[in-house]
């Protein structure tokens, strides 16, 4: 299989995050303030095709989408220059978007489905796991490399992975219960020493905090787990989280006090670490019933807001993140399910991925008086 990266470039600009309220501090602890950007003010531009449906894709650190199920990469300001992606793409028309942002790198290696993806949190590296029971990694910043320069085959399906901050490490998700921790230079591999510690099914989602001292892990047993990042031990179970459902992934806030959780009950709910409270619930998705699909729930770039997609609807469902007020669905234009969904953590603007092969890029256009 292939895989494909698009490439949002950072300017290195001050991101503004939400005013004082549940989530008052970035991760440096600051108080911060923002502009509130609503969900319909975003606007489609894209619609970069694969041959199969597209069931993953993820941002680096910089903001900067890849999606997958081939792996192949984007150049949202292929001039190098370092200006804005927003500001670039508010004035181009859909097909000059997709003119001027086109796939740079196409990254050939796996024998199955790409399942998960993570980039190196420095280096130009990509990592990808996939249906073929390995962990690639990739660099994408040698244009005639199209294979893995690293691997490691693992005993199961790969379902989710994590680059460690500082990149020397990488936690593994699979189909089995026991949580890998795995050194990328020597790849030794690391467990809990206490097998409790262990989820009891297969492991859907694994997220490092952005200090490292924290993870969290969510499992089709229908638990959240927070371990510590040094021990490698579990701190916390948060037992039947969505009621017994499946969790289908499990984030940190910025200031790493909070977790944003979302399950096959169709709800997503924000979780505080101290306590090991829920302290909002987003409940109004999937009024048919319960989904039958994994996605996930997400902050937008300031954390005012809670997306998640609808699968029966094919919609973006959005609420305030501290009140829970739904706000208005926003059609996604897909003719089949939302598998993923990536907000960049900088900049206003997100990406959906589906079965029907296709990718579709957001933003929210400027406005000028």
């Amino acid at each position: 299989m292939s895989i494909g990266i698009m490439d949002y470039n950072h300017t290195g600009n001050p991101v503004h995050a939400m005013p004082i309220g549940i989530m008052d501090c970035n991760h440096s602890g600051n108080p911060v303030h923002a502009m509130s950007i609503g969900i319909m003010d975003y606007n489609h531009t894209g619609n970069p095709v694969h041959a199969m449906p597209i069931g993953i894709m993820d941002c680096n650190h910089s903001g900067n989408p890849v999606h997958a199920m081939s792996i192949g990469i984007m150049d949202c300001n292929h001039s190098g220059n370092p200006v804005h992606i927003m500001s670039v793409m508010m004035n181009e028309t859909a097909q000059q978007n997709m003119e001027n942002h086109p796939v740079i790198r196409t990254l050939y290696d796996h024998v199955d489905e790409v399942t998960c993806l993570a980039f190196h949190p420095t280096e130009q590296i990509l990592a990808s796991g996939s249906r073929d029971y390995t962990l690639k990694l990739f660099d994408y910043s040698k244009p005639s490399a199209k294979r893995a320069f690293k691997y490691i085959q693992e005993a199961e399906m790969l379902r989710s992975i994590s680059f460690h901050p500082s990149g020397d490490f990488i936690l593994v998700g699979t189909q089995h219960p026991t949580l890998r921790l795995y050194d990328i230079n020597t790849f030794q591999c690391f467990v809990s020493c206490n097998p409790q510690d262990q989820h009891t099914d297969a492991i859907c989602s694994v997220n490092y905090n952005a200090s490292a001292n924290m993870y969290v892990t969510g499992s089709k047993d229908g638990c959240i787990k927070l371990w510590d990042g040094v021990s490698n031990r579990c701190i916390t179970t948060f037992e039947k989280a969505h009621d017994g459902a499946e969790v289908c992934s499990a984030i940190f806030s910025k200031n790493s006090k909070y977790i944003l959780s979302s399950g096959k009950d169709s709800v997503a709910k924000l979780w505080e670490i101290s306590t090991g409270r829920t302290l909002v619930k987003y409940t109004g998705a999937g009024l048919s019933g319960r989904q039958v699909h994994r996605t996930q729930a997400v902050f937008n770039h300031t954390e005012d807001y809670v997306l998640l997609p609808d699968e029966r609807t094919i919609s973006l469902c959005c609420w305030d993140s501290r009140t829970a007020e739904r706000r208005n669905l926003l059609s996604l234009g897909h003719n089949s399910i939302v598998r993923c969904i990536v907000h960049s953590p900088t900049n206003p603007g997100f990406m959906t991925c589906s079965d029907d092969y296709r990718a579709r890029f957001w933003y929210r256009r400027s406005t000028t008086d």
